[in-house]
């Protein structure tokens, strides 16, 4: 049994178990006190209730439940109500990761990494056409100009930079090693 942590997660898997045990001193729920959350963005709005453990409020969501869960960032709102009474006792915003199992397709690439991708494609189309470059050309007034063999060059360079930087920080993030050279000349 995996154990339960005790604040509101940054992340979780659609398809998952997903559950967080909360304790509010001013609003036990052996007092009779509910703690709710509500998460929202533009896709939808997912509420889960929480139920009593002694004093602490148990948050959970079935494996089936969460498999419903849109993939995307959400911003959360939780509140404790008993009778009438009802207060917000925090605010938040939480990542829902698409579940593979469920999926029959997922790019999960950076918007960065799709660009190069896509550059490094359209280099390989241009220096591979041997009936010649066309520059730009005019026709019944409209004009279009294409890049050259070197500009897209320039472009993937700059690419690559910034795809780097992205799995720096993601290694960095994991808890992993930065992957930096260090170049040491020896002698005169």
């Amino acid at each position: 049994m995996a154990l339960v942590q005790t604040s509101e997660p940054a992340e979780i898997t659609a398809g998952d178990t997903v559950s967080w045990l909360r304790t509010l001193a001013d609003y036990p729920a052996s007092a009779g006190w509910v703690l709710s959350y509500v998460l929202i963005n533009a896709a939808g709005k997912i509420t889960l209730t929480g139920a009593a453990s002694a004093d602490d409020h148990l948050i959970s969501a079935s494996a089936a439940t969460s498999a419903a869960y849109a993939a995307g960032n959400y911003d959360w709102q939780a509140s404790v109500s008993l009778g009438s009474e009802k207060y917000t006792v925090a605010t938040g915003r939480i990542k829902i990761n698409p579940s593979f199992a469920a999926a029959a397709t997922l790019d999960r690439r950076s918007p960065m990494r799709r660009a190069l991708e896509d550059y490094e494609n359209a280099y390989v189309a241009y220096i591979g056409n041997e009936s010649g470059h066309i520059a730009e050309y005019e026709i019944a007034g409209r004009k279009m100009k294409f890049r050259t063999a070197a500009e897209i060059w320039m472009q993937i360079e700059k690419l690559r930079r910034e795809v780097a930087r992205e799995d720096q920080a993601a290694r960095l993030a994991a808890g992993l090693p930065a992957r930096r050279r260090v170049l040491v000349r020896f002698g005169a």
